[in-house]
């Protein structure tokens, strides 16, 4: 079945989880290139601040208040945005909560609750965007992880739900298929990402957790969001190291093992100390002062990444397997003439 999706220049988009990092500058960026975007997120400081910079820019734009947890409000949101602007082609859901902590240190009401925000909270939004989106066709578009695939230590929890995100979607796919709807089924999967996560998550550890480099700019997930919004895609990494995470869980998990134990505690301490008690998160309640794009590490970060930019590139793409083509059949002929 094929599925024509819009250019995003004239997309209705829901960007879920939109007040700081991957989501909010995904929804400039759309909004930059035309699409009329609904906002929504718990933060409501956060959501104003990123209307009004689309609205400053001559974006068009608007915002829902809501929690991914509660499936009324995620439900409200695709109400609100196809009551204004009349249908949805493109859902973005990039809503997520972080616990860095052992297995022993996290508590089971911890638990559950980055279980509703991270995999709950993507079901929601893929209920309440199908009814709108199967109307008309469109994209319906989940950000994870590479953690869906392998999880860092002190990171159960998260890399539970986004496991739990992976196996969701491969049952909606198949099922939409099947019943030959035209909605795109996305999972993209970023690397170690510099956003806000790192500074308002909550860390239960004895240290400031950091991303295990190389880090990428949010961008470059962005990138992969937009390519996505317009082009039906299974599933992408963003960040081209995000590679050998897939790749190593595939040939071996205990070559995964030995790399998680050997680079996953030290690769994560961020070598500052931490005092939990101390630390305003947002597991439970949004907080204010991290409504950025960027988190901590932008003097780490990669601007660009070569894998990204081919896999977003179809013209970039295709040259390079011309190319490839082109070498090959250049060596065979220059093999066949050299024995004659």
């Amino acid at each position: 079945m094929r599925i024509n999706l819009k250019p995003v220049a004239v997309q209705v988009a829901v960007v879920f989880g939109a007040s700081s990092g991957i989501g909010r500058l995904t929804a400039l960026e759309m909004a930059k290139q035309g699409a009329k975007v609904c906002a929504a997120a718990r933060g409501v400081e956060g959501l104003q601040s990123l209307v009004q910079e689309i609205e400053n820019a001559g974006g068009e734009a608007f915002y829902v208040e809501a929690d991914a947890a509660d499936f009324g409000q995620v439900k409200n949101v695709a109400e609100k945005c196809h009551e204004r602007y009349g249908r949805i082609d493109t859902w973005v859901h990039s809503a997520g909560a972080f616990l860095f902590a052992s297995v022993e240190q996290s508590d089971a009401e911890e638990y559950k609750r980055v279980v509703e925000v991270n995999l709950l909270g993507q079901i929601y939004g893929a209920k309440a965007a199908l009814p709108y989106l199967k109307k008309n066709g469109g994209a319906l578009i989940h950000v994870t992880s590479v953690e869906a695939r392998r999880t860092a230590p002190y990171q159960s929890a998260y890399g539970a739900s986004k496991h739990g995100i992976h196996g969701f979607l491969q049952v909606l796919r198949v099922e939409l298929a099947h019943d030959r709807i035209p909605v795109s089924v996305t999972e993209i999967l970023p690397a170690a990402i510099n956003t806000p996560i790192y500074e308002k998550g909550r860390n239960k550890m004895p240290f400031k957790m950091r991303p295990v480099p190389p880090i990428y700019h949010p961008k470059i997930v962005t990138d992969a969001i937009l390519y996505a919004a317009e082009n039906p895609v299974r599933e992408m990494v963003a960040g081209g190291a995000g590679l050998g995470v897939v790749y190593a869980e595939r040939f071996s998990p205990t070559v995964a093992d030995y790399f998680s134990e050997t680079i996953g505690f030290i690769g994560q301490d961020g070598g500052e100390k931490n005092s939990p008690e101390q630390f305003q998160d947002n597991l439970f309640e949004p907080v204010t002062g991290f409504d950025t794009v960027e988190g901590n590490f932008s003097d780490e970060q990669f601007m660009s990444d070569p894998y990204t930019f081919i896999k977003t590139s179809p013209r970039v793409k295709n040259s390079l397997l011309i190319g490839a083509i082109g070498a090959v059949g250049g060596f065979l002929a220059y093999k066949y003439l050299k024995r004659k």
